[in-house]
């Protein structure tokens, strides 16, 4: 069984809809790869600035509505974003979208696993918080840890829920994103260094130790045993992934 629709609410306002294509620094050099065109506002704007728009929209009443309004350098897909093989599609170098709220936190780590230059994105801005989260707060998470291994990011403005249709029930964020030409600091092991991540944060409230005891093994002499996964910065996350992975 399918994913079920996702809804949306659209951005309304054509001048943070300008800023938003504004921060990308759209040019005709550029392929911009748009997540949920919804009805095409932010999809126009860029088709004006980009050499090629690719447009990828789940709802089939929205495409084909979509479909006698767009531009003719706009490719629209008709498919779920989540499932779509992005080395399948033309290779873009960058991506801007109002992203459906649903899909965020996934939709989030696959564009962390292709290659562009710079994506700006709107996402609800408890979401956006957490993107930029430190060590120590609550909004501080697994996805926190993730982009910043993969990426530099920043919230660029806050974005009223008044800018939208339907009108959301809180505010929203552009955020900036910009892929690190290598990480800030290296891991081993990558697959396992975020799968640990993963299985850390799944138990944030617990100290260390209990989770690697019972996931793992019980291993003593590795650092950090007695904190908290949110008490941790990516690179000690990073420290305490390669010395379990040489133990196990």
């Amino acid at each position: 069984m399918g994913r079920p629709p996702l809804g949306q609410h659209f951005l309304i306002d054509p001048s943070v809809i300008q800023r938003e294509v504004a921060y990308a620094q759209v040019t005709k050099d550029d392929i911009v790869l748009e997540i949920g065109p919804g009805k095409g506002s932010i999809t126009c704007a860029l088709a004006e600035k980009a050499g090629q728009v690719i447009a990828i929209e789940i709802d089939p009443q929205l495409v084909e509505q979509l479909r006698s309004k767009l531009p003719k350098n706009v490719t629209l897909i008709s498919a779920d974003a989540l499932s779509v093989d992005f080395h399948s599609i033309p290779r873009f170098t960058k991506i801007v979208s109002n992203l459906p709220y649903e899909i965020s936190s996934p939709i989030m780590f696959k564009f962390l696993q292709t290659e562009f230059s710079v994506a700006i994105l709107i996402f609800q801005k408890d979401f956006a918080q957490r993107l930029v989260a430190l060590p120590g707060t609550k909004e501080y998470s697994r996805l926190t840890v993730g982009v910043s291994y993969k990426a530099q990011c920043r919230i660029l403005e806050t974005v009223s829920r008044k800018c939208f249709d339907p009108i959301p029930r809180v505010d929203s964020a552009i955020v900036e994103l910009k892929p690190h030409r290598k990480p800030p600091f290296q891991v081993e092991d990558e697959q396992f260094f975020f799968e640990l991540t993963k299985q850390l944060f799944n138990h944030r409230r617990k100290k260390i130790r209990y989770t690697i005891k019972s996931r793992y093994r019980d291993i003593e002499d590795l650092p950090f045993l007695d904190q908290r996964v949110e008490d941790l910065s990516p690179q000690q996350i990073g420290e305490l992934s390669d010395l379990l992975r040489h133990h196990l």
